[in-house]
């Protein structure tokens, strides 16, 4: 999703940071609507998929999904699929990409997934 004026900005990431990207407009949106209603969490959610996307030192928190879920593809490609939990209904989930040191947000929303109900 190419930026356009009056979109925030997003700052580059430096050092060892992971790079975060949309993998589709509703994640684009939700990410917004996240950011809205509860900007704190959305802001510790933005910086541990910068510092560490793969973490598990808050499995309660930020977990690698499983079963059917574990997986998910982008661009034909096969990548992990995590979840961070935003709040107790919001959730952000993403793809990495190791070898591009890459976070693709493949969904977020202030509202809980319903595949997993």
């Amino acid at each position: 999703m190419s930026p356009k004026r009056g979109d925030d900005v997003a700052p580059p990431p430096v050092d060892s940071e992971w790079r975060l990207r949309f993998a589709t407009n509703e994640a684009a949106k939700g990410w917004g609507e996240l950011g809205a209603e509860a900007p704190g969490n959305t802001r510790r959610c933005f910086e541990a998929l910068r510092q560490d996307p793969l973490s598990r030192a808050d499995p309660d928190r930020q977990h690698r999904l499983r079963g059917r879920l574990a997986a998910g593809s982008l661009g034909g490609l096969e990548y992990p699929q995590w979840e961070y939990e935003v709040t107790a209904g919001g959730r952000v989930r993403y793809l990495v990409d190791e070898a591009r040191h890459t976070v693709h947000l493949v969904y977020a929303s202030t509202h809980h997934p319903k595949d997993t109900e």
